[in-house]
């Protein structure tokens, strides 16, 4: 989540400064390439703990299954709700809006939505399904779908970031979904494992998934194998470590999933040890109320970026921007210190209030 904040706060304040996916490394400095290369974890980190979390609330009820389907099936469609309309207009201030970016929220809302009824298929079934997916998508990078009808859209909702219109509204597939269906797949399998009673054994399992993934994005990534824009030597060491890890994001190549998903296991198989679960107590406070911080701190920046225009003025063109990377560490600190109190007041009110159904989706 705080990784996140970063990188929205980088959006925010340093629009002068913007960088694209994959980013263009002789364009940026390290400090620039770093905030957003953080954030990569985020996106990769949440669907998987939606498709584990899906596991393990259906295996407390009495059928499991269709508890899951039937729960995985509100939330979702109330996340494609709430980003066609609470998210987007934060983005862009416009109601009724003309435009419309479908981004994360969007892509983790339809991914459980078909998780809710792919987790019908034999457990075998979702698991070759979810690793061909996430295999083998990169190959339909060379395709395109041209045109303004119903099949060009689907094929950008599904596979390439692009613009479309309905009703005289253009539409952003900022997250394309195919390859996020085939993650949540692959994470509501793992959550067999993930819940077994031996917590040496559940670290273990997830160290042997993060390394493997890891193993497996150096080999593919090394020789420039498949599935992303090949690295190349650089000018100096930092350009040419910065090549090697521009992976893409928009959708989500093998190469990405494997890096992301591969430290996202390791840093789990970390944070289940007990000394290091107290220690990063305070910090849980963001994720006990995950929705409310996203949809506030969303807010709270265009709040601040507008007064901010409106105290120092366009300083940037036509934007308010700050001078460097260490501003937006900066603002983005005081802005988690700013919210960790509504936050964790919102997250024992979710917690003492389990029978107001609406919390649960937040």
């Amino acid at each position: 989540m705080l990784l996140m904040l970063v990188d929205h706060v980088r959006e925010t304040f340093l629009p002068h400064r913007q960088v694209s996916d994959p980013m263009a490394v002789d364009e940026v400095t390290p400090a620039l390439f770093v905030a957003p290369m953080l954030a990569h974890l985020c996106a990769p980190v949440f669907v998987f703990l939606t498709g584990l979390s899906a596991f393990l609330y259906g295996r407390k009820q009495v059928n499991p299954r269709r508890a899951a389907s039937e729960f995985l099936l509100k939330r979702g469609a109330f996340l494609i709700v709430l980003e066609l309309t609470v998210v987007n207009f934060a983005w862009t201030g416009e109601f009724p809006p003309r435009v419309i970016y479908l981004q994360v929220i969007w892509a983790i809302g339809v991914s459980m939505v078909a998780l809710s009824a792919l987790l019908w298929l034999p457990r075998l079934w979702m698991l070759v399904l979810g690793v061909a997916v996430v295999a083998s998508h990169n190959l339909l990078d060379g395709y395109t779908f041209d045109g303004s009808g119903l099949g060009h859209a689907l094929w950008l909702i599904l596979h390439e970031r692009g613009w479309f219109e309905i009703g005289g509204v253009r539409l952003r597939t900022s997250y394309p979904v195919l390859p996020w269906i085939g993650v949540i797949a692959l994470d509501y399998v793992a959550g067999s494992w993930y819940a077994v009673a031996d917590d040496s054994a559940k670290r273990r399992g997830l160290a042997a998934a993060g390394v493997t993934m890891l193993i497996a994005f150096l080999a593919v990534r090394g020789l420039n194998l498949y599935g992303d824009a090949p690295w190349q030597w650089g000018d100096g060491f930092a350009e040419t470590v910065m090549s090697f890890f521009n992976v893409t994001k928009y959708p989500p190549s093998l190469q990405f999933l494997l890096l992301t998903l591969g430290v996202g296991a390791c840093l789990l198989h970390v944070f289940e040890r007990p000394r290091v679960a107290r220690a990063l107590l305070p910090l849980a406070t963001f994720g006990a109320a995950p929705m409310f911080f996203y949809l506030v701190h969303l807010y709270l920046l265009k709040a601040l970026y507008l007064v901010a225009l409106v105290v120092w003025g366009a300083n940037q063109g036509a934007v308010f921007g700050v001078g460097g990377v260490a501003a937006v560490w900066g603002i983005a600190g005081l802005v988690a210190l700013g919210l960790w109190y509504p936050t964790q007041a919102f997250a024992r009110l979710k917690a003492s209030k389990r029978e107001w159904h609406l919390l649960r989706y937040l």
